[in-house]
């Protein structure tokens, strides 16, 4: 019979827009990735909003705002989970990164919610879907836009094929000539190739290269004695 003595008319309208304002900001959230078939649509971000909301409510009711304040914490890091659910990777390309940060987002707008932040809310909406619409025809401009490709940044890897039995011959130097080239190794990767020989991959800090001269440094380690193949592979941090 307690529940019935806990009801109060007066917090529950309260509650009601709260979470109504929670629903509808998080509706248009949820639209617009919906229009873009995002894996996080329409429903999944109402149903993140109006939770946030319900959370920090109950907490706000129950313990004042000092509780509100620790479930809006709980929520930050445990929507965390939930993002992560929706990141992909696969190719060397990482999927899912704005669906998981609007996600994020769209719980901060239903945490506003709860605690009775109506206004803020609602200012957080509109730059979270000022985000995702305005600022996404700058990013396709930008996209565009021809690559200088003697300095990008990026992953280099220098890989050798050597003779087993001169593999330490190889690595020493390969180690001493990206040394004197100044090129910092930052993993060193040995590994079987075939029944004869082993191939060494040194993968080097991200920098800014030019081309020409991971093309100078291969035709060094070519004309090593312990070096069977040499060849050079990068990749877009």
């Amino acid at each position: 019979m307690e529940a019935f003595h806990k009801i109060n008319f007066a917090s529950l309208t309260d509650t009601l827009i709260s979470l109504g304002a929670a629903f509808v900001l998080g509706g248009l959230i949820g639209l617009e990735r919906q229009y873009r078939q995002r894996t996080a649509g329409l429903r999944t971000n109402v149903l993140v909003a109006v939770g946030a909301a319900i959370f920090v409510d109950a907490a706000n009711r129950l313990q004042g705002h000092e509780g509100a304040i620790h479930v809006i914490a709980y929520v930050v890091s445990g929507i965390g989970f939930l993002g992560a659910g929706v990141i992909m990777r696969g190719e060397g390309n990482v999927r899912g990164l704005n669906t998981a940060a609007t996600l994020w987002t769209s719980a901060a707008v239903g945490a506003c919610a709860g605690a009775d932040l109506l206004l803020e809310a609602f200012l957080g909406s509109a730059f979270i879907l000022a985000t995702n619409t305005l600022l996404r025809p700058i990013v396709n401009r930008i996209n565009r836009q021809p690559l200088d490709t003697r300095f990008v940044e990026v992953t280099n890897i220098v890989k050798i094929i050597a003779d087993r039995e001169r593999h330490k011959e190889a690595l020493e130097f390969l180690e001493q000539l990206l040394e004197t080239k100044g090129f910092p190794i930052r993993d060193l990767i040995i590994s079987p190739f075939g029944s004869d020989s082993v191939e060494i991959q040194a993968v080097l800090v991200s920098s800014s290269v030019e081309s020409g001269e991971l093309d100078s440094l291969i035709e060094r380690l070519s004309g090593q004695e312990s070096i069977a193949q040499a060849f050079w592979t990068s990749a877009m941090e």
